[in-house]
């Protein structure tokens, strides 16, 4: 275990390497930093840090940088969550609120996260398997052809069209809307095959074939949307870091344009709580000069879809896990409202 002094010294050496970008000696700490100790001792403190690989020297300069394990130690023991300040806090609420719907909510996440870490936002958009449904609509077009609209509790809409094997007329679609809302609004998908199964049962034999047809077609959508989307932004933000990435940000560019890569790093959905993936505990080879912040966000206590940030592993953790923390927090105000 590292004594409390040493932690300070790592701490410090964190701290100047990511505001400086420069490697940081035991002159420039003792200097910068109290830490009430002489120059000779914050040598020795170094020098122990080193061998136990939590900081290295990257070239024949008489600095040190922090390797993937301080940074590991440093957000896990070190580091609080800097809070944003009020301003900053009140434009991302009014940026936020401006949005006119889900796609408006999530380009505008992306845009503010990239804007506040100034790193690459990733936003996953709320999955339907972990969605409730709000409303289902269900409007007559002609005699034989209805349109269904499903709305959910995240603010999804889908839209499909229903061509009946017979006309279905104005009081039965009444009829069947209401009868099918009570059965499933507010309730979670996963649960709706069985809470309708036994509905067209309830209706006259004529008007059973287009209520299987009218549920068929709902059941449908409620599968068919498994597949999860993502919105990137702010990758320019990369090429300000060049420096930060060995040989070259090509790895970094490729790995972000692989939409299975970016799933598994922004981690399982369901979870809320907030993870740091530092450089190499990134299982893809072409992140491994990358750090992850992600965190769940939803309309409740239960995360829908996850979104974070991707930048260099010479990051302000404090600053990004806070930015992150707290623009999720407000998607999942909007997400409760909409």
């Amino acid at each position: 275990m590292l004594s409390e002094r040493r932690l300070e010294v790592l701490r410090a050496i964190v701290q100047d390497y990511v505001g400086t970008e420069e490697p940081v000696g035991s002159k420039a700490l003792t200097e910068r930093h109290n830490l009430g100790v002489s120059p000779a001792t914050v040598r020795n403190d170094m020098a122990v840090l080193e061998e136990e690989g939590f900081i290295a020297q990257p070239h024949t300069s008489a600095g040190r940088i922090p390797t993937d394990k301080g940074y590991r130690l440093f957000v896990d023991k070190l580091a609080g969550v800097k809070p944003l300040s009020p301003p900053e806090r009140r434009a991302i609420q009014n940026f936020l609120d401006g949005a006119v719907d889900l796609d408006d909510v999530v380009g505008r996440t992306v845009r503010l996260l990239a804007q506040l870490t100034r790193q690459v936002a990733v936003v996953q958009y709320p999955s339907l398997t972990r969605s409730t449904v709000r409303h289902v609509e269900l409007l007559s077009l002609a005699p034989a052809r209805l349109m269904l609209v499903l709305i959910t509790d995240t603010g999804r809409v889908e839209q499909r069209m229903v061509d009946c094997p017979a006309p279905f007329g104005e009081t039965s679609v009444a009829d069947l809307r209401a009868r099918l809302n009570s059965q499933v609004a507010g309730r979670r998908f996963a649960d709706v095959p069985q809470l309708v199964q036994d509905l067209p049962e309830s209706f006259d034999p004529e008007d059973r074939g287009t209520v299987s047809t009218v549920l068929s077609t709902l059941l449908e959508t409620l599968v068919e949307e498994t597949e999860e989307r993502l919105v990137i932004g702010g990758t320019a933000n990369l090429t300000r870091f060049g420096h930060d990435f060995p040989l070259t940000i090509r790895p970094v560019l490729e790995a972000l344009e692989e939409q299975v890569v970016l799933l598994k790093l922004l981690g399982e959905a369901t979870d809320p709580a907030m993870t740091v993936r530092i450089g190499h505990e990134n299982a893809h080879e072409g992140l491994n000069s990358t750090s992850v912040v992600a965190v769940g966000y939803g309309s409740g206590d239960e995360a829908v879809a996850k979104l974070g940030v991707v930048g260099p592993t010479r990051m302000d953790y404090p600053g990004t896990m806070g930015a992150v923390r707290a623009v999720a927090r407000y998607v999942g105000q909007i997400l409760a409202e909409s």
